[in-house]
């Protein structure tokens, strides 16, 4: 903490004489979400995810340097709040999140997000930033990543089936990253559908309104589900799946939270992020415990086979690990002097001796005050 300056003094409240300058090391990099979004609108939407999901692919390159533990949750009735954290060694991650698929119906988001990037030498803070935008972002990006690996080749159509918060940015990731022309939409509740084609008007994509599941997967090599509801649902069932399609199952990210039939799991090849946590979370908690499964990082390094022929079945069992998230708050980090945003936030106590916490809060009350304007007048 430096020495005080004087300000301008109210009658009212004696701690406006003057104000304590934090120093450097108090304070943090925050990005609020209005910097986010203009971090979107300054690199370009679509640029943004294909950088988002370079930087992920590099990660998972590096997945063997990375401490990896399933999320830690708190599940309630409404929903569930969780913590995942990772370490590459060097700089050390977590994001909160929740997931509460009411909250829609009292005008809040289903999904909220923060998250931190900090020094692992010194345990310092270097980052605190929004997530609810950025983990919409590397959501999908993480899956345009992975439809790159496991999709056929030359896919132009996917189905999106389930048009919230994430359909539009799956949909511009899929565009950016593989070269996407069409979406066929669908969704239980016509306005999400209607919303979606509106987002997505002149965009460059294709956009096709469905009635139906069915409607929905014709023609189209990729099929993503994205529901939000908190139960074991069938948005696809097995007889809608034919060869040589990928799916793309985002939605199931909880104990109990499911989108696929069964019998789909019995004719893919399912790739996953991280067994121990998507075993419990993902399409997987359907089946055995030793079903088999490869993890994206062996497709990525080349240790595993991905697709390996025009009939077969590719399955991305998507629950969002903690390593993306890294990925994403290491790439806000490398944007933010380009675009000059973000702001100093005053987060970390820094008294001049590092003993003396006491001290330092003792002398921001009325007498530590009154002592200071004393010396500062003199």
């Amino acid at each position: 903490m430096t020495l005080p300056h004087p300000l301008v003094a109210t009658r009212d409240d004696p701690y406006q004489d003057l104000a304590f300058v934090p120093s450097d090391k108090a304070l943090v990099p925050f990005v609020s979400v209005d910097d986010m979004m203009r971090l979107v609108h300054f690199v370009g939407i679509e640029e943004m995810l294909r950088g988002l999901a370079t930087y992920i692919e590099d990660d998972f390159r590096r997945w063997e340097l990375f401490d990896k533990t399933p999320r830690i949750a708190s599940h309630s009735k409404e929903g569930v709040i969780e913590l995942m954290p990772t370490s590459d060694g060097e700089v050390y991650g977590f994001k909160y999140v929740n997931g509460h698929p009411k909250n829609t119906t009292e005008g809040l988001q289903t999904v909220t997000a923060f998250g931190l990037l900090a020094d692992v030498a010194t345990g310092y803070p270097v980052l605190l930033s929004e997530m609810t935008l950025l983990t919409a972002l590397r959501t999908a990006a993480t899956s345009a990543m992975v439809a790159k690996h496991l999709a056929p080749k030359g896919a132009t159509t996917m189905a999106m089936i389930g048009n919230g918060a994430q359909s539009e940015f799956q949909t511009l990731a899929m565009k950016a990253t593989i070269g996407l022309t069409t979406v066929r939409l669908y969704d239980t509740d016509p306005a999400a559908t209607a919303k979606c084609a509106a987002n997505l008007a002149g965009t460059g994509i294709e956009v096709i309104v469905c009635a139906s599941p069915e409607e929905a997967i014709e023609g189209a090599q990729i099929l993503t589900t994205c529901t939000a509801d908190k139960r074991q649902a069938t948005v696809l069932n097995d007889n809608l799946v034919g060869a040589g399609v990928h799916i793309n199952a985002i939605g199931g990210d909880c104990p109990g939270k499911t989108e696929l039939a069964e019998a789909i799991l019995h004719r893919s090849d399912i790739f996953v992020e991280y067994p121990p946590q998507t075993r419990v979370e993902g399409e997987i908690q359907q089946v055995a415990e030793d079903h088999p499964v490869t993890e994206l990082w062996e497709v990525i390094t080349g240790r595993a086979p991905g697709r390996t022929g025009r009939d077969q079945i590719t399955l991305f069992d998507s629950v969002g690990f903690a390593i993306e998230d890294f990925s994403a708050l290491r790439y806000v980090r490398d944007a933010l002097s380009d675009a000059g945003l973000g702001h100093m936030l005053d987060m970390l106590a820094d008294p001049n001796d590092p003993r003396d916490l006491y001290g330092m809060l003792m002398r921001a009350g009325p007498d530590g005050v009154a002592q200071a304007s004393s010396s500062v007048s003199q």
